[in-house]
């Protein structure tokens, strides 16, 4: 039969081919491939295969602006009726979303809506392929999780996507032990096939010096901090001598062990490491951020109604007070929003894309640097900030059509949306998640050599986040092509006795 990709509108890489034809031959797969490599053509190439066969595939992606981007690429890459793709989100009331179900070839959704509707019985895994897009979600309690299990019971074929699945050994067995994987497709910028189609991309750091006014600040807050890990070392709840070695997960080990005491003691160590909590944070804001951002951060907490025990203890404490006394009588502010300004003033007529961890601080760098002639910046955040979906694609549209020309996002610009390739990249501060930093690099050298910038303030966990998640990106690579091995050579067994008994 026909086929139903569009080849006359798109042609296929020699990679992209055979990454599909290794999806369809060897079945469920979990493919990982950098952002900007096209892994939604290898989808539709192994969707094609369903559709000629007469089945329908359903296509699912965590966000709602994802699924519309995905839709469009089934309608315009496919040759398929007005009706043969179906876009289901939470938009849509249950009863509408029944109908819906059965009436499409192809299925477009969240799965939040796929789980809801299984589990009311208002839908039915009648599908051929079942594609998951940023599979590396599918963890925990995540709708993913409990979707991608009935996918696989129902014995239908799963191909998972990703740019990065993470550096934990344990995650990456579990993703796949989900999607019950039998094949890994993984390729980097500097594998052969894939090599000429990658623009070269030159990371650099800028370093700035943490401000000797702000030091004394610091020093309060590492007081206060030592005073909290004393009273944790002492129960042994906490074994680090630094607090600068106290990962999240270090955190949350803490408190799981907290947590299995008992009597007031137990209730004392949680008071205590909430405590501990909100003063790293307060920290890791100066250190990275500045003085007026810590200050925001205290400013919040006293305006809360309900506090709890260990915040009216540290906003009792004479050292916050003298320290949010010193931060207001300060008359720099950190050096990162400088040297910002210069790096942009010195690149007008790029396209820029500066990613902020923090949401206080994305207005503040935008109106800083819309503060430089011929400079338009505008924020990007997501729906905590009151922002719509459908305001988000029109700030989109309008840096795509270059009414502006720097694009000042939080997190919700690191994955899938469909933001155009910029010039450069810069991040406001380094971040120790590898899933994370692969989603920004792949914002920018898509069709032309590209720029990344990370910002570091010198002796801080700055430093120690950029290591971090160059070690876990490295981590990552040898964890799958180690699995992927494992895969094969499990297949060349099977494939070895099979030869023996015929």
């Amino acid at each position: 039969m026909e086929s139903y990709f569009r080849y006359d509108r798109m042609m296929p890489r020699e990679y992209q081919r055979r990454i599909a034809e290794n999806v369809i031959a060897k079945g469920n797969s979990l493919v990982i491939l950098p952002t900007g490599l096209g892994k939604t053509a290898i989808a539709l190439l192994v969707a094609d295969k369903y559709l000629r066969e007469g089945k329908r595939v359903l296509f699912l992606a965590p966000t709602k602006p994802l699924c519309e981007q995905h839709r469009k690429s089934f309608e315009e890459l496919m040759k398929l009726e007005k009706g043969d793709v179906v876009l289901i989100t939470g938009e849509l009331n249950a009863e509408k979303r029944r109908g819906m179900w059965e009436a499409g070839r192809v299925i477009v959704a969240t799965p939040q809506c796929v789980k809801n509707d299984l589990k009311k019985e208002r839908m039915r895994l009648n599908f051929g392929l079942v594609v998951l897009d940023e599979v590396h979600r599918a963890v925990g309690n995540y709708a993913y999780t409990f979707v991608a299990e009935e996918c696989r019971r129902s014995g239908l074929h799963l191909l998972g996507l990703t740019a990065s699945p993470g550096s934990s050994k344990e995650k990456i067995e579990k993703m796949s032990e989900l999607l019950g994987v039998k094949n890994i497709e993984i390729r980097e910028e500097t594998d052969e096939d894939v090599r000429k189609y990658v623009q070269p991309i030159e990371i650099r750091w800028e370093t700035v010096e943490f401000p000797s006014e702000m030091d004394e600040i610091r020093k309060l807050l590492e007081q206060m901090i030592e005073e909290r890990m004393e009273v944790l070392r002492k129960f042994e709840w906490i074994k680090a001598k630094n607090f600068r070695s106290l990962s999240k997960r270090v955190l949350m080990q803490v408190r799981e062990r907290i947590e299995r005491s008992s009597g007031g003691v137990k209730w004392m160590g949680l008071s205590q490491h909430a405590a501990l909590m909100n003063l790293l944070h307060a920290h890791e804001l100066l250190e990275t951020q500045g003085a007026s951002t810590f200050a925001e951060f205290f400013g919040r907490m006293e305006a809360k109604e309900k506090k709890s025990k260990a915040v009216m203890r540290i906003l009792k404490d004479g050292r916050v007070k003298l320290a949010l006394e010193k931060a207001s009588q300060l008359k720099v502010d950190h050096p990162k929003l400088e040297k910002l300004r210069q790096i942009i003033e010195t690149g007008k007529g790029k396209m820029y894309i500066v990613f902020v961890q923090y949401r206080d601080q994305v207005k503040k760098v935008v109106e800083e640097l819309n503060k430089i002639p011929g400079v338009r910046a505008e924020r990007f955040v997501g729906k905590r900030e009151g922002v719509t979906q459908e305001e988000q694609k029109r700030t989109i549209e309008r840096f795509r059509n270059g009414e502006f020309n720097v694009l000042v996002a939080s997190s919700i610009g690191e994955e899938g949306l469909d933001i155009p390739a910029v010039d450069c990249v810069i991040f406001y501060e380094p971040i120790p998640s590898e899933i994370r930093n692969i989603q920004r690099r792949g914002r920018t050298a898509r069709t032309r050599p590209g720029e990344v910038i990370i910002l570091i303030t010198k002796n801080t966990r700055d430093e120690a986040y950029y290591w971090v998640a160059r070690s876990r990106e490295r981590k990552m690579k040898r964890v799958v092509r180690g699995m992927q091995k494992m895969l094969q050579d499990r297949r060349k067994g099977a494939q070895s006795k099979l030869t023996e008994f015929v």
